[in-house]
């Protein structure tokens, strides 16, 4: 059924693309080369400074670099219908390598893959279980990365830079976000054992990737209750620790990106830059690199595979070194070197596990507990 109304969509948008609902970067109206590309973004935008933006990035760069033309569209609504008709308008203007960031596109590029053999789909952030047991066809690929890894980092480093009271707000409790904030845990329990520091970390979810009053409230209670530094992880869910941190000299951990850009406002109303890093994944060079093979005529490198990538694939999964933007007073350029080798070697393992109970991750140093 879902596949008829599935067809049923892309006929009508066939004959009347004025109709579909999409923001489009550009009116550009001419015609599309093999080698354009176009982005469709999820719930985020293109400038939500998370993996919606480092993956547009990429698609920008790839371009300039080759004289090639791109554009986004900005599906109208949160739903697997507006991403369909997005993803649809895109293919009807002759784009034929379309880029799709975000775990929510799983559905979208099950419905459409056959429907469109010609055009190569690059998704960002799709995994497995997103896509709900379906086999992805030779005209996609998938990139997933260690999500783990990265929280890992974030939580090592904030405890070995002296933090010990420690909180993450996830976005939406989707595998992504919950491997960031395990491999946090962690992380922040790793440097705690090898320090033998006593720490406390608070954990919740919004149940968004957007700030608002409610989430910004909680995190006031959370700083003026004594919590230091605030791992947010999910789109723009950062806003709202970012509001409540200021008053209290509280600091913050970025994601997907390096965010400490963000905190020029901070720094002009309280003094300070409340980014101490951020757990980046390097999604601008993935997406460039693949849009060259692509170019090059080697998607057989890709077609039809689930591409998962960590540190001991290469420099994947990162902590932003820019002088600018590396914050740590007593955390080291050369401990973070000597950490990410471990963990690329396996002498530091990593737990992936999306569905850990976070309520039973307290030890002798660290005490962890799940606000709801």
């Amino acid at each position: 059924m879902k596949k008829i109304i599935s067809m049923i969509l892309i006929a009508t948008m066939a004959v009347g693309l004025a109709a579909c609902g999409s923001k489009s970067d550009s009116k550009n109206t001419k015609k599309v080369s093999k080698n354009d590309v176009a982005l469709i973004t999820d719930v985020g935008t293109i400038d939500d400074e998370s993996f919606n933006q480092a993956t547009w990035q990429g698609v920008k760069q790839y371009c300039k670099e080759n004289g090639f033309k791109c554009d986004y569209k900005k599906p109208t609504a949160d739903s697997t219908d507006a991403r369909v008709s997005s993803i649809t308008e895109a293919c009807s203007q002759g784009y034929k390598t379309i880029v799709l960031p975000g775990y929510l596109f799983g559905d979208a590029l099950i419905q459409l893959q056959d429907s469109f053999p010609d055009v190569k789909f690059v998704a960002i952030d799709v995994s497995k279980a997103d896509l709900k047991g379906q086999k992805i066809k030779d005209n996609v690929v998938c990139f997933t990365f260690a999500e783990e890894q990265a929280g890992y980092l974030a939580g090592y480093a904030a405890v070995k830079e002296g933090y010990t009271k420690l909180g993450f707000l996830g976005g939406i409790k989707v595998p992504s976000v919950a491997r960031f904030g395990y491999g946090y845990v962690q992380g922040i329990k790793g440097a705690a054992k090898e320090t033998n520091t006593k720490a406390e970390v608070k954990y919740t979810y919004g149940g968004q990737f957007s700030a608002d009053d409610k989430i910004t409230a909680k995190m006031q209670g959370w700083y003026s209750a004594g919590t230091q530094i605030i791992f947010a992880c999910g789109g723009g869910i950062y806003g709202s620790p970012l509001e409540a941190c200021g008053q209290y000299k509280g600091k913050l951990i970025g994601v997907d990106v390096d965010q400490y850009s963000k905190g020029t406002k901070c720094e002009k109303q309280h003094g300070y830059n409340p980014f101490l890093t951020s757990a980046m994944k390097d999604l601008q060079n993935t997406t460039v690199s693949v849009l060259n093979d692509i170019k090059d005529g080697k998607w057989n490198k890709y077609s039809g595979k689930i591409m998962h990538y960590s540190l001991k694939d290469g420099d994947y999964i990162c902590l932003p070194t820019d002088e600018k933007s590396w914050a740590f007073e007593k955390f080291t350029k050369e401990e973070y070197k000597e950490l990410k080798e471990k963990i690329a070697k396996g002498t530091i393992k990593v737990d992936d596990n999306a569905d850990v109970d976070i309520e039973k991750q307290s030890d002798e140093n660290v005490t962890v507990s799940l606000i709801k």
